[in-house]
């Protein structure tokens, strides 16, 4: 003991912890979270319905408090928590969470839409469900191994005879220390089939036991719309995952939802529509209802816009945003017969039950046997007796020791004397002998039908499927969870579900932004704040992108039908973009994506840019326009057609310059190239700059501004300013000297 001690203070830390992780990683894998291909069962869960098979809560009997189980659970088998012991109890209660439930339960158990809200185990009351019998049957039959309880006042069983493969009707899930489990539950019938399948045929392939497992069978009536390869390929390797869809039906053009995916809350699907109706993502739906009750526990009813709506569209995108669908992980993980944790393919898991199964048949009849031979001896003792009743009756009444003078006598066994001294008077009838001799006829036929099926792999086999069949005859149903091959369901862009209705977007001097319905509007002949007044506007529809030009040169981006009503006077950007400190929004832009835009600055540099290129998702927007000394922006203006447009260029000074606009590039962002001729000392003095800019349509006249005198020059009168980019420009007529603009006409 001393150097046991010694030895245990001599270890390294890195040693010592190294070992006790370990240990505590065994104990969590084998005796908490993987459950054992057995009888499907977690320690928890097989102690739970040892005890209640212990406390007689069979299906037939009478409910008891859950309190009563816990007690006696924590308390002979599971020294753990209370709360955790009767959780698990409580998930195997749930119809909605276990395929076959175990439990019985009567009381408030919890809902699909809040698993958790069960009540206190001081109010419920449970039983073991009919189901539980295939799992405790054969229990007191010699058939498992017993173990002793933590205390070692009491035996509990290591694993349960579990007469169907309950790790696969049920499933499981776990984590445990670097492994987990998610066991999807199955069809009874389906997996029995397979079963009978193996024994008939011990050759069967893989792909042959797919005519017999179609795929989960969750305890819901949604459907599995995985593939038939991507569940087959789950059978094979252990892994992967399902993925399971609502359904619906429609009724007076209301989509009704009538089973929701495993474990899916109804609450939060609700929820989760709801809060894109509210912002404004989903257009088409008008409203949603909940009209689920006792009778019908699943019916969501949605109510479309207009019978217009694409109803299959509508839904696809309900499935890509909510959890109307759902994927489940699939790791086929748990503890072998040899007691060692692995990931098993289909057949594995079968064959392998069917070896625990056998083994256990075996044991129930290796059981049975010596019992009636027991009894087989004890009745040809009381035979003996009956046909020398009277002296066996002298032998008692004289002898001081009659059980050793009986063996003598008749040469019967000392078990044999003990059961001839203990029967009674009143079976010493005539009467009695014939039942003797009735009951050893029977158990001789038993014995000999026992030995022979025992002697015989072959008549094993066929007891085995006998019961097997028997057993998903009495507790087999019909799959709930239709497996229908869909499509991958697609979202829906934000852009279509937008209507695209004709809108107005104003931007003010001191940069408050609104938008009107229609292009109608005349922007300047809006109120606005006192101290404000009209900057831009854009002609675009509410559901595309606006944009907008800060002096800096940054862009910026938002939902065009995110913006205020034009009935009101608009909301400051700031508070929806953040730009550099002293910026100003100078302008904005709205579109399709591909349209282009002519950007330049005054001090005589552009380029042509795509709508799409000023996008951004960023507060702080994106660098578009990199801004010489001392120049500004100049409002962007459209591109008709990028190739025949003339580039039109003027100068406060009154000078024209026109040349041919696909001589700028197109590029995402920059400086750009040299328009017109202006020296930087001229831009930052302001002395000259350019004033306007167009990307003028062929054969459109083109209007100059000089405070309250216009100019109009037709097509070939613009032939006098055309010129080389960068160069000048020449001069306009006198009394355009000192210009204010110019437009399209």
């Amino acid at each position: 003991m001393n150097q046991t001690l010694e030895f245990s203070e001599q270890q390294s830390l890195h040693h010592f912890t190294e070992q006790a992780y370990l240990e505590y990683s065994m104990y969590v894998i084998l005796d908490r979270a993987l459950p054992n291909i057995g009888d499907g069962l977690k320690p928890v869960q097989r102690r739970i319905v040892y005890a209640m098979s212990e406390l007689g809560l069979k299906a037939g009997s009478k409910f008891k408090k859950s309190a009563r189980t816990v007690g006696d659970v924590i308390g002979k088998f599971h020294p753990h928590g209370d709360s955790a012991c009767y959780e698990a109890m409580v998930l195997m209660a749930q119809n909605f969470a276990y395929r076959y439930t175990l439990i019985d339960g009567q009381g408030n158990w919890g809902s699909m839409d809040d698993p958790k809200s069960f009540a206190a185990m001081r109010y419920t009351e449970s039983k073991l469900t009919a189901y539980a019998d295939l799992l405790l049957k054969e229990l007191g039959e010699g058939t498992v191994d017993w173990a002793p309880n933590f205390d070692a006042s009491l035996e509990e069983p290591k694993l349960l005879p579990a007469r169907l493969p309950n790790i696969l009707l049920n499933g499981g899930s776990g984590i445990a220390v670097g492994m987990a489990t998610d066991i999807p539950p199955h069809n009874l019938r389906e997996v029995a089939s397979a079963c009978v399948r193996l024994l008939e045929s011990p050759k069967a392939t893989l792909e042959e036991l797919f005519e017999h497992v179609k795929g989960p069978d969750y305890p819901t009536d949604a459907e599995i719309i995985s593939s038939s390869e991507e569940i087959q390929s789950i059978y094979k390797t252990g892994t992967g995952s399902v993925r399971m869809r609502a359904v619906y039906e429609i009724e007076n053009g209301d989509i009704v939802i009538t089973a929701l995916p495993y474990q899916s809350s109804g609450t939060k699907i609700q929820q989760q529509i709801a809060a894109q109706i509210e912002s404004k993502k989903l257009p088409m739906l008008e409203n949603l209802r909940d009209e689920s009750d006792h009778a019908t526990p699943t019916r969501l009813v949605l109510f479309p816009r207009s019978n217009r709506v694409d109803t299959k569209q509508l839904m696809d995108h309900l499935f890509a945003t909510t959890d109307l669908e759902k994927s489940y992980r699939v790791n086929l993980n748990m503890i072998g017969i040899d007691g060692r944790p692995k990931v098993k393919n289909l057949r594995e898991i079968i064959v392998e039950w069917l070896e625990y199964r056998t083994t256990t048949v075996r044991r129930r009849l290796e059981y049975r046997l010596e019992k009636v031979n027991k009894r087989i001896h004890i009745l040809e003792g009381q035979l003996i007796a009956f046909l020398n009743i009277d002296e066996v009756i002298a032998i008692i009444r004289e002898e001081d020791k009659p059980k050793a003078v009986l063996m003598q006598r008749f040469g019967i066994t000392d078990i044999q004397a003990e059961a001839v001294l203990e029967l009674k008077l009143r079976h010493l009838a005539r009467l009695e002998e014939m039942k003797i001799r009735g009951e050893l006829d029977e158990l001789a036929i038993e014995r000999d039908k026992l030995e022979l099926t025992l002697s015989s792999d072959r008549r094993l086999k066929t007891l085995i499927r006998k019961e097997i069949q028997e057993d998903a005859e009495n507790y087999g149903d019909d799959r709930r969870s239709p497996i229908v091959h869909r499509k991958q369901a697609q979202a829906l862009d934000q852009t279509a579900l937008i209507p695209s209705d004709p809108v107005t977007i104003i931007l003010s001097e001191k940069g408050w932004v609104r938008a009107a319905k229609g292009h109608e509007i005349v922007a300047e002949d809006l109120s606005y704040r006192a101290g404000d007044g009209y900057r831009s506007a854009a002609a675009g529809k509410s559901n595309q992108l606006s944009v907008f030009i800060d002096t800096t040169g940054r862009s910026y981006s938002i939902a065009t039908h995110t913006l205020p009503s034009a009935r009101g006077l608009g909301e400051p950007l700031s508070g929806k973009f953040s730009p550099p400190d002293g910026a100003e929004f100078v302008s904005v832009l709205c579109g399709q994506a591909d349209s282009k835009y002519l950007i330049s600055s005054d001090g005589g540099y552009g380029y042509v840019i795509k709508l799409e290129d000023l996008y951004s998702k960023n507060k702080a927007g994106k660098a578009i326009l990199r801004l010489p000394k001392g120049s500004e922006v100049m409002t962007p203006t459209p591109v008709t057609d990028y190739e025949t447009d003339r580039m039109v260029a003027l100068s406060n000074t009154g000078r024209l310059l026109v040349f041919a606009l696909n001589e700028l590039p197109e590029l995402p962002k920059g400086k750009g190239l040299k328009i017109m001729q202006i020296s930087t000392a001229s831009v930052v003095s302001r002395e000259e700059f350019l004033i306007a800019t167009l990307a003028l349509p062929a054969g459109l006249n083109l209007v100059i501004y000089s405070g309250q005198r216009h100019l109009t020059l037709k097509p070939r009168d613009l032939d006098a300013y055309i010129g080389e980019r960068g160069r000048r420009g020449n001069k306009l007529p006198r009394g355009f000297q000192n210009v204010s603009g110019m437009a399209i006409e």
